[in-house]
């Protein structure tokens, strides 16, 4: 195949991978020969006027949920995504937390119960400004590819579906590692284009949206925080706490007793994201966790 594009992570050689003609216009991703990192064929810019207010309320290109309407039940997530972190933590200095494309703030407020200092990077003034409200001074408004954060600074940096909107993946590692405190600790949480839950949906998998412009799997991740100069990297299956807090968050959604039967599903599925044999991992949720 013909040569049509750069590798943003590698910098190899990509080519045309696929069309994704469920949206309009369809979606061009391109593939790396080398590292198998999937991108959008699309300039960064263009994607940045989608986080405004529609993005929230369902007016947008394409939508994500406002926190707020559950902020009780998601609590459970957060302060276990925490809790989890917690214990990761091995740096020694300040307790700071910058959640990475921190939303409203949900996150943060599971940190400041457990001790950290909470510091928030949104690339949306919507709902960066209303998380402004909550922790004044703490939260800024900026993209974290470019923006300029004080080294050696934080113990936990937090990227939860974040990466794969970002049009530069690797410059906005570099930007982190050197923000975080020795021994500090990244997650960064986004899809396992290598699961076989993508494998087998291929273009109608969901995670092909507008705004993600780049597509990571197990591999070219932990690779890239490798080549940034994290000293240990660990791929999780699904998420790094448990099941409780995600039946939890959903009960918030059931309006009878019949919704239960959800938590199935939930549970299932969670159990299926832990199996991994040999190149197969059988969905395609995945958590990265790197130490400086």
């Amino acid at each position: 195949m013909k040569k049509i594009g750069v590798c943003p992570l590698c910098g190899g050689e990509a080519v045309f991978f696929r069309l994704i003609e469920t949206w309009e216009p369809p979606l061009r991703i391109l593939r790396c020969v080398g590292c198998g990192f999937q991108f959008q064929d699309v300039k960064t810019e263009e994607s940045l006027h989608w986080y405004g207010e529609g993005y929230y309320t369902g007016q947008g290109v394409y939508t994500y949920q406002d926190e707020r309407q559950n902020k009780h039940a998601s609590m459970a997530v957060w302060k276990a995504r925490v809790r989890a972190l917690k214990r990761m933590d091995k740096s020694k200095g300040e307790k700071r937390w910058l959640d990475v494309g921190c939303a409203f703030g949900g996150l943060l407020e599971g940190a400041v119960a457990f001790g950290y200092e909470p510091y928030g990077l949104e690339v949306s003034e919507y709902a960066g400004g209303y998380a402004q409200q909550i922790f004044p001074g703490r939260i800024w408004i900026g993209n974290v590819e470019d923006y300029v954060l004080p080294k050696d600074f934080f113990s936990v940096v937090s990227m939860v579906e974040v990466i794969e909107h970002l049009g530069h993946p690797l410059r906005a590692l570099e930007n982190i590692y050197h923000a975080l405190q020795p021994g500090g600790v990244l997650l960064v949480q986004t899809a396992d284009m290598d699961g076989l839950q993508a494998r087998l949906k291929g273009s109608s998998y969901h995670y092909y949206l507008p705004g993600h412009l780049s597509y990571f799997d197990r591999h070219n991740l932990a690779s890239a925080l490798k080549r940034v100069g994290f000293s240990r990297v660990k791929f999780v299956g699904g998420v790094e706490f448990g099941l409780l807090p995600k039946l939890v968050k959903s009960r918030a959604l059931f309006r009878s007793i019949w919704d239960y039967r959800h938590w199935v599903r939930i549970a299932l599925y969670h159990m299926a994201s832990k199996v991994t044999i040999g190149p197969w991992h059988l969905t395609s949720s995945m958590v990265m966790i790197a130490w400086k």
